[in-house]
């Protein structure tokens, strides 16, 4: 640490073993730990006996906390920014800290470890050659289901982390907007006690929660198939009749008769529908 530096530090997302030897001994050698939750980072510091001083860093007062970031760096000194759990800035605080510390001219190193979505992925079996990481999903259902709508051609495996209150309304809404018969691995508490992995079909889903309350507990990542060969297709189809029919008709007429001759979902044509006229490119 002969520079002062930000180092990105990846901490566990359970199992307070999965850190690795470089990530404790940068947060051993800092002068401040920037953390997003001050008190977890507390109980996983005093496991590793880490005395380290911290600083709080989150959604709330970020733009604030990075210009503290870049003075104390200024005056000399190293500062290691945590998020609660996995690798900072993906889905969590931290990317406006790393821009703000280099743009001032400073390094931000990463110290890689630990990712939900990388860790389901590992131990999921699926053989999808592409994948696309989403994150959060929008909490109000009629955003959800508009940003579904964008994704629902997609050939990628679709990577989504969910909050457990939310996790049985929006694989819901991803059964309506993307179909019952795709294929879900529904992964929660990754590295944890009562750590599981189940797939199925997005239909099946509903009732597998409803045979254990227990299941909606912890932190999810959920991996949904991209869509299946020709499915891009019919949505391009359904996009030239529905732009045809917008020209000359009311958008609700227009709709009506493009879902009626191309056989797609009523619900989907609508949703494209107000996509293609708040955006006409």
């Amino acid at each position: 640490m002969e520079r002062p530096s930000l180092y990105v530090v990846a901490t566990p997302i359970g199992n307070l073993a999965d850190i690795t030897l470089r990530a404790l001994d940068v947060l051993k050698r800092v002068d401040v730990i920037a953390a997003e939750d001050t008190r977890l980072a507390s109980r996983l510091l005093k496991h590793h006996d880490i005395t380290t001083r911290l600083m709080a860093v989150h959604e709330h007062n970020e733009r604030g906390a990075a210009q503290k970031i870049v003075q104390l760096l200024a005056q000399g000194k190293s500062v290691a920014l945590i998020s609660d759990a996995g690798t900072p800035a993906i889905s969590d605080p931290g990317a406006l800290a790393v821009a703000a510390v280099r743009e001032a001219g400073y390094p931000a190193v990463p110290v890689p470890g630990a990712n939900a979505a990388l860790c389901a992925l590992s131990a999921a079996g699926l053989a999808a050659p592409h994948f696309l990481f989403y994150g959060f999903l929008p909490a109000q259902a009629a955003a959800r289901k508009r940003e579904l709508a964008a994704l629902k051609a997609l050939p990628y495996l679709l990577v989504f982390y969910e909050a457990p209150h939310r996790v049985v309304a929006s694989i819901a809404d991803i059964a309506a907007v993307l179909g019952d018969m795709r294929k879900i691995t529904i992964a929660r508490e990754l590295t944890k006690l009562f750590e599981t992995i189940h797939t199925c079909s997005l239909g099946e889903a509903a009732e597998w929660f409803a045979q254990d309350a227990n299941q909606v507990k912890g932190e999810f990542v959920l991996l949904v198939d991209g869509a299946p060969a020709g499915e891009a297709a019919d949505d391009g189809v359904v996009r030239r009749v529905l732009a045809a029919l917008m020209r000359e008709l009311p958008l609700k007429q227009a709709v009506k008769l493009a879902a009626d001759i191309t056989e797609a979902r009523k619900n989907d044509v609508y949703e494209l529908a107000l996509r293609m006229k708040k955006n006409p490119d």
